[in-house]
């Protein structure tokens, strides 16, 4: 089994998305455990509503390369669009932070929100 990091982000209809989303999930991952929700406002856009972040800690047996096809899977069954991200609506965004030791989207872990909700993943980046 993996260890993963999983980053659950929405600005529309945000508590059932989010909802929804950690439904998905139990059917891919194995043991997963949340980190409070943390309401952020919009980073490089000022026009979409407040975010709800959240992440996920788990196990899983896919590979990594499986696990973001899955992911994709799950905000395209969510209804996101090429639509919706242009006019900065995210129903869903689903993003794998960590893959055991191997670190993704290296950028975003520098943003506030990830910075606040990992010390309450077991797998945080030593400070």
């Amino acid at each position: 089994m993996h260890k993963v990091i999983i980053a659950l982000a929405s600005n529309h209809e945000q508590l059932d998305n989010m909802a929804e989303a950690r439904r998905r999930l139990s059917r891919l991952l194995v043991a997963a455990r949340y980190t409070p929700a943390l309401w952020t406002e919009p980073i490089g856009h000022s026009t979409s509503s407040m975010y709800l972040n959240q992440l996920a800690e788990a196990l899983t047996d896919l590979t990594a390369t499986e696990l973001v096809c899955r992911l994709k899977d799950i905000e395209l069954a969510m209804h996101r669009t090429e639509l919706d991200r242009q006019q900065q609506v995210v129903r869903i965004d689903l993003d794998l932070m960590r893959y055991d030791s191997e670190r993704y989207h290296e950028k975003d872990w520098q943003r506030p929100y990830i910075r606040q909700l990992l010390p309450y993943v077991t797998m945080r980046e030593d400070r």
